[in-house]
């Protein structure tokens, strides 16, 4: 009887401590996915201070638009028959505008994009990004026409946008100059759609797809690759800007998955930073 006894109390309290565990691992589940986004969003700190404090950013920028100044000049010594107008063509979040208050917003909350982003892009108050003002007014000066193709979307972030340029004194601020996402983000199709009417001398961003199709949905591997592929053409035809808090770069880490969970990106990034 005592043996028995002895197997059911064991048992009891096998079964008692597997219930007990399974109601922590529940509550582990809960609290876990109402952290999720507060953690993915504190990533963020480091790259956020970095662009909107360090000295070193904004040499960086300076030194983007200085090399981007010196392309057109180099462009036009030799430009003797005009076909077709010259132009330029830039991206515009953390290429000419900065949203860096929006991020700081986003951490402060705790939450990640596209949390907030309409409401912030209809304000209309983004900062020019260090230099890219002076150097697209000296674009202009030089007889050359800007064009600012985005992935902000058509519908909802136009008119915010235009305004937004107009208020920061940027030249070509108009409907005819801002190509923005209709129904695709690939911008190839309306970078085709200048070249058909100027030569573009000069694409500016802070993101590979801002330049060329060849980086487009490419993994990590493929990308770094086309890059070094390319490695000539960035600082003449392509003009980068540094951007550690979002991009592309950061969409191959997850195969492009945009809706990948919080959770999911956290426990990729851990398993990426710990090969």
């Amino acid at each position: 009887m005592a043996c028995v006894y002895s197997m059911r109390s064991c048992l009891f309290w096998m079964m008692l401590v597997s219930l007990t565990g399974l109601a922590i691992t529940g509550c582990a589940t809960s609290v876990s996915t109402t952290t999720d986004k507060p953690r993915l969003a504190q990533q963020s700190v480091l790259s956020t201070l970095w662009m909107d404090r360090a000295g070193e950013y904004r040499a960086l920028c300076h030194q983007a638009f200085n090399m981007a100044k010196l392309q057109v000049d180099r462009r036009l010594s030799y430009h003797r028959t005009l076909e077709k107008p010259l132009a330029v063509i830039v991206d515009i979040d953390e290429t000419v505008l900065s949203n860096v208050p929006y991020f700081s917003q986003l951490i402060d909350k705790g939450e990640v994009f596209p949390s907030g982003w309409k409401v912030w892009m209809q304000m209309s108050t983004a900062q020019a990004i260090p230099g890219a003002l002076e150097f697209l007014k000296y674009a202009r000066f030089r007889g050359v026409e800007v064009f600012y193709i985005s992935n902000r979307s058509m519908n909802e972030g136009l008119t915010a946008t235009i305004n937004n340029l107009v208020k920061m004194d940027f030249p070509f601020a108009d409907q005819r100059h801002l190509l923005l996402k209709s129904t695709s983000g690939n911008k190839q199709p309306r970078r085709d759609r200048v070249e058909q009417t100027h030569e573009v001398i000069l694409l500016i961003g802070d993101n590979l797809n801002d330049f060329s199709l060849i980086f487009s949905d490419k993994p990590v591997v493929q990308r770094n690759n086309a890059v070094d592929m390319m490695s000539s053409e960035f600082g003449k035809r392509f003009i980068i800007l540094p951007n550690p808090i979002y991009g592309d770069w950061e969409g191959a880490l997850y195969d492009y998955q945009w809706g990948t969970s919080s959770a999911q990106k956290l426990k990729v990034r851990q398993q990426l930073y710990s090969q």
